[in-house]
């Protein structure tokens, strides 16, 4: 009686797992699907991704998820359907990895919380940003996010006082990245450069990045805390279930 009820025991735990991971495995799919088609779509959505650093960016990321569920959803149907105590074990390690990457991730971010302040982006923008050296990474993406999301500075466009940008170009008050411009039959041209680089208020671009960007992902920020708790325990289930169906394989 109580073989029997292992064995059945057993039996749901591994069409559970098969499931739980044939979804992981279909989600995986999609992704990737979505990724590739966007990095080859020949109707020009390409091009309008590759323009944007943060869609360009989004897309890889994407491709590098759906790639890890892919491969995660394939070795744990495999592993249960197969009963294949090597798969199960590279799933569960692989797992694992995963797990504790997301979580050493995690501490980092609490630890190095007080980086992400007006005042350290302040300090860093006034201290490295050179404004037309696009060879230079943090000038560069700084650049595209001010063009982004129509913003110029980290507070506003006085935090290039006394900035090393103001140094290198001491004729402009601000850099081009923040002046404004106009969509006129398609092109998108400044309303009136010359003017935006003296300084003038009514044609550049006045907000502060830090509380544009904050504004705009404060939506995904929650929702992206609650997937990663959602993630985490799912990952947790995962291991346990692999365990258990490793453990119970004669």
């Amino acid at each position: 009686m109580g073989t029997s009820m292992e064995g059945d025991c057993l039996g749901c735990i591994k069409y559970l797992m098969f499931v739980f991971n044939f979804l992981i495995f279909l989600g995986g799919s999609f992704l990737l699907s979505v990724g590739v088609w966007v990095v080859v779509d020949p109707t020009g959505f390409r091009e309008i991704v590759a323009a944007n650093p943060l869609l360009f960016t989004g897309v890889y990321i994407i491709l590098a998820m759906g790639g890890m569920l892919f491969l995660l959803g394939f070795l744990g149907c495999c592993g249960a359907i197969r009963e294949n105590k090597c798969l199960l074990l590279f799933f569960f390690m692989l797992i694992l990895i995963i797990f504790l990457a997301e979580l050493a991730a995690a501490i980092l971010a609490f630890i190095f919380r007080e980086h992400l302040t007006r005042e350290y982006f302040t300090k860093e923008l006034k201290r490295y940003y050179q404004g037309y050296n696009n060879t230079d990474v943090f000038t560069s993406t700084w650049n595209a996010i001010m063009n982004t999301f129509d913003c110029c500075g980290v507070n506003s466009p006085e935090d290039f006082e006394e900035s090393i940008f103001r140094f290198i170009n001491p004729g402009e008050v601000v850099p081009e990245a923040c002046c404004r411009r106009n969509n006129h039959l398609g092109e998108v041209g400044f309303s009136n450069r010359e003017e935006c680089l003296s300084g003038s208020m009514l044609y550049r671009n006045n907000k502060g990045c830090y509380s544009t960007v904050v504004d705009y992902f404060e939506m995904y920020i929650y929702v992206a805390g609650a997937l990663a708790i959602v993630v985490l325990t799912i990952e947790l289930f995962a291991m346990v279930f692999a365990m258990c169906l490793f453990r119970g394989i004669q």
